[in-house]
């Protein structure tokens, strides 16, 4: 029996049924397509006469993770909750016998079954939940792209990402998605508004450049999410969003320090408050990287209480929560202040997060998302 650790070879992929049912401006049988490609599967119209081919139903919307793993696995195949098979990984000459009994919704035979239960842990999106598998139909669009959303958003955020913009954010995603733009178009935009934030805060035009900085915070949740729901999403594109996302933070501070001066509102031990914002971020990330060096997973993922904290932690969203109340009170100094202190309790607590696992040893840290 093939593990999803053993080599397998790519197989053929082959798409049975129609599915011309739109989500997220394509068909299902398009969308399956993307999926097929991304799982490195090959796509064919017709069954090669060696090797193993994927067959999967057109009409069903499939998470990638379970053709990922089917496509590692010959002689598997995939079942529903309610028993139905819809794809399976089986060798050239089996694939009319398979064929026929997957559109009639019956299991082939002779494969090992694939449970939903094994694939609820993503561990890029840092969460568990059931993967989605659902058949597409006219009636049901809506509710599948609001699953598929909803499938697409990590568990593990910042309260502003995990509790404000979940709606707004699928509304203008599928805007987005119907219009045909993509992921990159979306980020060069929150690039722009990036930009024009720092500015503002460098000038003391506090009020506006946090306009533009919410808005960027929206859209990088938007650009994030079209790319998974629409299966569009490019190690480029990743590294543009991700690279943004990782270095404006305290360029922000930094300018909104400046813009303080420029207003006439002081910061509280300036070189203190500037060093412990600037430092304290920089210092933050690296005990991040260096957990999920050592273990493997992000920290916010190994206890509940880390999780939790992550909602709250001296990022982005939350320090722009202290600072956008501070500015409509005309206290940006304060607001500063403020930043500096939270952003040094949270350094206190990733360095203890670090120093308690080092403390227990590579064998014994386990994400309990995971287990």
């Amino acid at each position: 029996m093939n593990t999803d650790t053993e080599t397998v070879s790519a197989p053929a992929g082959l798409i049975l049924g129609a599915g011309e049912v739109r989500i997220w401006g394509m068909t299902a049988a398009e969308r399956l397509r993307r999926t097929f490609v991304r799982a490195g599967v090959r796509v064919t119209d017709s069954a090669p006469s060696t090797g193993g081919v994927l067959l999967a139903l057109g009409g069903w919307v499939y998470d990638e993770s379970l053709l990922a793993t089917l496509a590692r696995r010959p002689g598997a195949v995939l079942i529903t909750d309610d028993g139905q098979a819809v794809a399976a990984h089986v060798p050239a000459e089996r694939v009319a016998e398979a064929s026929t009994a997957l559109e009639r919704g019956a299991d082939p035979g002779g494969l090992q079954r694939l449970s939903l239960a094994e694939l609820a842990y993503n561990e890029a999106l840092r969460k568990r939940e059931p993967p989605v598998l659902v058949r597409l139909t006219s009636d049901n669009v809506r509710a599948v792209e609001a699953r598929t959303f909803a499938g697409s958003y990590k568990g593990v955020t910042d309260l502003v990402t995990k509790y404000w913009w979940p709606v707004p954010a699928r509304i203008v995603t599928r805007w987005c998605a119907v219009a045909g733009l993509r992921p990159n178009h979306v980020t060069f935009l929150g690039f722009l508004l990036t930009l024009a934030a720092f500015w503002l805060f460098w000038e003391g035009h506090f009020g506006w450049g946090l306009v533009c900085a919410w808005i960027m915070t929206f859209l990088d949740t938007v650009d994030g999410k079209l790319a998974r729901v629409t299966l569009t999403s490019s190690k480029i594109g990743n590294i543009f969003d991700h690279g943004i996302d990782l270095i404006h933070p305290p360029f922000w501070w930094f300018a909104w320090f400046v813009g303080c001066g420029v207003t006439g509102h002081p910061v509280p031990f300036p070189e203190a408050c500037l060093w412990v914002i600037l430092g304290g971020y920089v210092v933050q990330r690296a005990i991040e990287g260096a957990f999920m060096r050592l273990y493997g997973f992000h920290v916010h993922s190994w206890r509940p209480f880390d999780s939790f904290f992550r909602l709250i932690t001296a990022r982005r969203n939350p320090n722009m929560l202290i600072l956008t109340p501070a500015a409509l009170l005309m206290r940006p100094d304060v607001g500063l202040f403020l930043v500096a202190v939270w952003t040094g309790l949270s350094l206190i607590v990733h360095a203890v997060q670090l120093v308690q696992a080092m403390m227990l040893g590579r064998g014994r840290v386990v994400s309990w998302l995971s287990r």
